[in-house]
């Protein structure tokens, strides 16, 4: 477990409040884990800003043939004798995700190489721009996609550096030429406090990563304390119909900041309406000054509706971008990788990957697939991640597993965490009432129980943060040798 695990929800790597340098100072940068979801995107930034990048990684992939490509200088391994081949005058960059025993960040720290997060690199790579930070437990990758996607079709042409590469686009990070910055604000280590943002969404305020932060009293003064960090004049916001965030909006509002709300609460800012669909054709009307905006989207679920108003509320009062330009933008929208992604058909049986990992975005996943199953069973394969959301958030997961018709359960994806004892899948499992419940502890004794359970028309749903998105493409194989499901 790195020191981010702390239980105050105060990073003792990183001042996240301090100011930061302007980019001018850094000619040189060099990333470790620079194949990483967020590192990667961090890299392909500071290439698109002239400065020269170089990284390492423990193993080769395609995302490091694609950063060499773009003229990053990368090495395999992460040792002493690394470190020492990185120029003396480069600036590391790392992730919380990086222990801080460490061999190559140790000897860089020997050689006094100045050490910056991640979120602060993005923070000094937004300087200047309009920025829109995206912040909440569930939601914030789907959110600042759409977000992105929709101030292109709008012509503003941001630069954006999210969780997830955006379909059509390839990629998780990339440098436009207009004045708006997007960016994912991830709270699990407290670095979202670095972005200053002008405009800042708030999808939700959940229980988690308590981990890092201790106590739920803690971690919703944690966003009080990002909501704080909206430039003057900004705006702020939040969804009128999570308890967490809404009351959020209150407090700041009473702090003197601009809020603004959606959702579909009658006293919302911004009001969905007449909202529904099927597979993925989604719509609903959003009320606003008087206009009533028809929106359509091309990704299922309820809760990508809900994302949606909270896009063309921040845009359009926070950046000023035409309503209606955010709407129609926003029925260009394909999705993220591994948000409800498909990964193919066979035997009759559908397959769908999904990062969802906590108790809100399981519940949400869940749904929208029953919501697409038509008239066949959903199966969700789902693997549980870390010990501690596990131990803290069983319950929650086990709920809304169990609206699904079978969940088969993996053991806990460690990540960062060391083992805690009695805490398995099982714990989950356990709790599952109303589906059919499987603990399945490895790949092998899931792949045995959907094979043994899957017939065709079910969709089966490969759920989790961890490597069970490896799982989706060997159930397919399978299931094409199986001439009995034909």
């Amino acid at each position: 477990m790195t020191d981010a695990s702390c239980p105050d929800g105060v990073n003792p790597r990183f001042d996240f409040t301090a100011e930061l340098p302007p980019l001018t100072d850094v000619r040189r940068a060099h990333l470790i884990a620079i194949g990483g979801s967020g590192m990667s995107g961090v890299a392909r930034l500071l290439l698109a800003r002239g400065i020269e990048v170089s990284g390492s990684d423990r193993a080769d992939s395609a995302t490091l043939d694609d950063l060499r490509a773009a003229g990053a200088t990368v090495t395999i391994g992460q040792s002493a004798a690394t470190a020492d081949l990185v120029p003396a005058d480069a600036w590391v960059v790392i992730s919380s995700a990086i222990a801080p025993d460490n061999p190559e960040l140790l000897r860089l720290q020997e050689r006094g190489l100045p050490v910056l997060h991640r979120a602060q690199a993005l923070g000094m790579l937004m300087a200047g721009r309009g920025a829109l930070a995206v912040a909440g437990a569930n939601g914030k990758t789907t959110t600042s996609a759409m977000a992105t996607v929709a101030l292109r079709a709008a012509g503003a042409d941001p630069s954006y550096a999210i969780g997830a590469p955006i379909v059509g686009l390839g990629a998780n990070a990339g440098v436009g030429e207009g004045d708006s910055f997007v960016v994912e604000a991830d709270e699990s280590d407290g670095s979202f406090l670095v972005y200053h943002p002008h405009v800042a969404i708030v999808t939700n305020v959940r229980d988690d990563h308590l981990d890092f932060y201790g106590s739920s009293e803690r971690l919703h003064e944690a966003y009080a304390d990002f909501a704080a960090t909206v430039r003057p004049g900004g705006l702020l916001v939040v969804c009128a119909d999570d308890d967490g965030s809404a009351g959020l909006g209150e407090r700041m509002r009473a702090a003197g900041t601009r809020v603004l709300t959606y959702g579909r609460s009658v006293d919302a800012d911004l009001r969905l309406v007449d909202d529904g669909g099927g597979a993925f054709d989604w719509h609903g009307t959003l009320l606003y000054q008087g206009q009533r905006l028809a929106l359509r989207l091309r990704v299922p679920g309820s809760h990508n509706l809900l994302n949606a108003a909270g896009v063309v509320l921040a845009l359009s009062a926070g950046l000023g971008v035409d309503p209606a330009s955010v709407v129609g933008g926003l029925a260009e929208f394909q999705g993220t990788a591994r948000r409800f992604e498909p990964c193919g058909s066979a035997a009759g049986v559908r397959v769908v990957d999904d990062y969802a990992h906590n108790p809100g975005k399981v519940e949400a996943v869940v749904r929208t697939g029953l919501a697409l199953r038509d008239g066949g069973r959903l199966i969700v394969v789902f693997q549980p991640h870390l010990y501690s959301r596990t131990q803290h958030a069983a319950a929650g997961l086990a709920e809304a597993l169990s609206l699904a018709d079978v969940a088969i359960v993996l053991d806990v994806y460690a990540a960062r965490e060391a083992p805690v004892a009695g805490v398995t899948g099982e714990l989950v499992t356990d709790r599952i009432d109303g589906a059919e419940a499987v603990y399945a502890p490895t790949h092998a004794d899931a792949l045995r129980a959907v094979a043994e359970r899957v017939r065709p028309g079910d969709l089966v749903l490969t759920v989790g943060a961890g490597d069970v998105t490896t799982l989706g493409p060997q159930i397919l194989d399978a299931l094409a040798t199986r001439p009995d499901l034909r």
